[in-house]
């Protein structure tokens, strides 16, 4: 079953988005708490294959279970980064109906103050998805310096006032390290001179610190062309983002996969020298008035759908 905190976002508009053949092969490359995956077998028929991605222990342990539960479905104790590698090590890259990221962290990791994650519950200073291994943010903000702990705050939360945030971390971590999450987000709290309306004061630099920790912008880097690299033509790549830095690269990818090569202007050119990769085939798409009545956290949720364009080939004498 399904975590009862979690809410999976989009869910009726990203399985009918993703679903083509009832028949075939898909990826739900953050399985979570298994909503997204339950919705999409409960959409597939017997011959049907579901293999689903996550990096936290606690996800796989719910993964494991649903397996046990439905043959169709596997899951894999990994990055959505890595699927390329693992879809080609169980042949069926190119073989993929279609991919589904839901970004960004889970209702149970939020709201779990030991996983560190939140800002509002005290709790050890983690953020790892994977708490196994890697870098704590306990671990970055006592030993990291001051510009890099700066540069993280502003490239991935957009912390206005990341320089004096960062400082202060330094100042007082020569004291007393951080252990405790309440304990980081009073001292960013005090150190943020202009807190913005409806928005705690350690938002941001939470934000920028997990985005750092756990390298989800470069996943996701990564992850678009795997997906694109796994799907068969007429794939659906359905990506469900809550940030602007997220769904800008999304945007990006899928511009660029749909408009081909960036050739000059006015050349005598055909479509099959554009080498498109993508088409685009709904504007974006955000929660419903019902659903965020429901789940407030989906107000931000940006959905956007792509298929796979099959290769022109050249005419005969071209």
């Amino acid at each position: 079953m399904t975590s009862p905190s979690h809410y999976s976002v989009l869910l009726e508009e990203s399985v009918k988005a993703l679903i083509t053949d009832p028949n075939g092969v898909y990826i739900d490359g953050t399985f979570g708490r298994g909503g997204h995956s339950r919705a999409l077998l409960n959409g597939l028929d017997s011959g049907a294959r579901l293999v689903a991605f996550d990096k936290d222990p606690q996800a796989i342990e719910v993964g494991a279970a649903l397996k046990t539960e439905d043959s169709r479905f596997s899951i894999e104790h990994d990055s959505f980064a890595n699927m390329k590698q693992v879809a080609q090590r169980d042949n069926y890259a190119g073989l993929v109906d279609g991919v589904l990221l839901d970004l960004g962290v889970s209702s149970p990791q939020l709201d779990q103050a030991e996983r560190g994650f939140s800002f509002m519950n005290d709790g050890p200073l983690d953020m790892r998805m994977d708490c196994s291994k890697g870098q704590s943010a306990a671990d970055f903000v006592n030993t990291a310096k001051q510009e890099d702990i700066a540069r993280a705050m502003k490239d991935y939360g957009e912390e206005r006032f990341a320089k004096r945030i960062a400082g202060a971390i330094v100042k007082r971590r020569a004291d007393k390290p951080f252990e405790r999450t309440l304990d980081l987000a009073d001292v960013i709290t005090k150190a943020n001179p202009r807190w913005e309306r409806d928005k705690n004061p350690a938002t941001r630099a939470f934000q920028g610190l997990r985005i750092h920790i756990n390298g989800e912008l470069e996943d996701l880097s990564a992850a678009l062309p795997a997906a694109l690299n796994i799907l068969k033509p007429g794939g659906r790549l359905v990506v469900i983002s809550f940030h602007s830095l997220e769904d800008r690269i999304v945007k990006r990818f899928f511009k660029e996969g749909a408009q081909g090569k960036q050739l000059p202007k006015n050349l005598p050119i055909q479509d099959l020298e554009l080498d498109k990769k993508l088409r685009i085939l709904t504007k974006p798409v955000k929660a419903s008035d019902n659903e965020l009545g429901e789940n407030i956290r989906s107000r931000s949720a940006i959905m956007r759908v792509a298929e796979k364009l099959a290769p022109l080939s050249k005419p005969s004498g071209y």
